[in-house]
């Protein structure tokens, strides 16, 4: 399924880009659709860290992300990297306590915080306290008039020097010299660039499994080996797992060697906490007939594999399991497996093994793709490199048949 994010660039005062904001978008289409706010907002966290990826949307930059009262209230954020998200405040949301004791909490976690198309408001009596914790407010060049537009830039420069005024939608030089010489430090609009749309594809979910190892969580008795053989058993959460892994948010040096070791990183209230973001704006699709049996062929290859390496007595039969889980992955995301494994803290053998170079791992994976796609000859070849006879052979064909399409139905 082809998914979609806009990023557009916002420059400091030397042209250089300074940030960029990130937009909904549901197809190449640059335009924002009709949708919820905060299903947008959701879909863009979710395709930013866990599908696309944040390095390869914006590099080393801060991106904006718009953020709904709905969702300032709910803790979508709490585990995401600080250093990467400013929190655009969205200009619909009524100012009140509540508001402020919320942005409170977000800046305790080391956020930056956004005030959206900002206008000042005469019925409103909390702006000491909500300027107090703003870092950036962003004026519309394009709606606001000119004494709206001084109102802002009078009471920073007196009351709020440490406040960054950002001017957006500049359409032309003159609108960006006359944001420079009123004081503002940041651009963007349609002058500088417009919004460039970022596709990506994403692996069909199984929302039925997110559901049941968010239930598996609640349970203080559950242990890690329970949540990874469920997470073992979707394509799509698996890779996901090693994407948030890989994100800013975790950063890690370490190889993973199994989903297990995976989960064990993570940590179960990390886990927790971007299985809830990602069932938020999970909505049931119907997918291709053509995804669902590259799944079902991913967990075939992957459960084979395992059961050779089983059998042979290597002591990494979980490596072995992810070079069958992730070798149709490319196919699957429409992307260089050279790429994608990039964003995957995979070990150099299972890495090697699944950008074609031959390693121990490789006759087992060639074994197993011989036998999902029933190349009698190479399968016969392939046993015998093994040195598994063919009923054996059979019988882990069989098991492994069975335990994919349990899932997949």
């Amino acid at each position: 399924m082809d998914i979609f994010v806009a990023r557009q660039p916002i420059f400091a005062k030397d042209e250089h880009i300074f940030a960029y904001e990130l937009l909904y978008r549901n197809g190449q289409n640059n335009s924002f659709p009709p949708i919820a706010g905060d299903e947008a907002t959701l879909d863009v966290i979710a395709h930013s860290f866990l599908t696309i990826g944040i390095n390869e949307l914006a590099g080393e930059k801060l991106c904006f992300i718009n953020f709904t009262e709905n969702l300032l209230v709910k803790e979508v954020f709490s585990k995401f990297p600080a250093n990467r998200i400013v929190v655009e405040v969205l200009e619909d949301i009524p100012i009140t306590m509540a508001l402020l004791r919320k942005l409170r909490e977000i800046k305790s976690l080391g956020f930056l915080i956004a005030l959206d198309d900002f206008v000042l408001q005469e019925n409103v009596t909390l702006y000491d306290e909500l300027l107090s914790l703003v870092d950036f407010i962003k004026v519309d060049f394009l709606l606001s008039t000119l004494s709206e537009r001084q109102a802002i830039e009078r009471i920073v420069k007196t009351n709020y020097p440490n406040i960054v005024l950002l001017a957006e939608k500049v359409e032309t030089r003159e609108q960006f010299l006359e944001a420079k010489v009123a004081g503002y430090e940041l651009f963007q609009g349609y002058f500088f660039a417009k919004p460039e749309v970022i596709k990506g594809t994403e692996i069909p979910t199984n929302l039925a499994q997110y559901f049941r190892i968010i239930n598996l969580l609640r349970n203080n008795s559950v242990t890690v080996e329970e949540i990874s053989d469920e997470i073992e058993r979707d394509v799509s959460l698996s890779f996901k797992v090693l994407k948030m892994i890989n994100s800013p948010a975790v950063r890690t040096k370490s190889k993973v060697r199994s989903i297990k070791q995976g989960v064990l990183m993570l940590g179960l209230e990390e886990l927790s906490h971007w299985l809830h973001v990602l069932l938020l704006r999970e909505s049931k699709k119907n997918h291709s007939g053509d995804g669902i049996a590259l799944i079902e062929a991913s967990l075939f290859r992957a459960k084979l594999c395992e059961l050779l390496a089983k059998r042979k007595l290597l002591q990494n039969a979980s490596e072995y399991f992810l070079v069958g889980m992730f070798s149709l992955i490319d196919t699957l995301l429409h992307r260089p497996m050279i790429h994608l494994l990039q964003d995957l803290p995979l070990s150099d053998e299972v890495s090697q093994t699944l950008s074609g170079t031959k390693t121990e791992m490789s006759p087992f994976l060639e074994l197993a793709i011989a036998c999902d796609e029933v190349r009698w000859d190479d399968m016969i070849v392939g046993a015998a490199t093994l040195g598994i006879d063919h009923s054996t052979l059979n019988a882990l064909y069989l098991e492994a048949r069975r335990w994919a399409t349990e899932i997949i139905n």
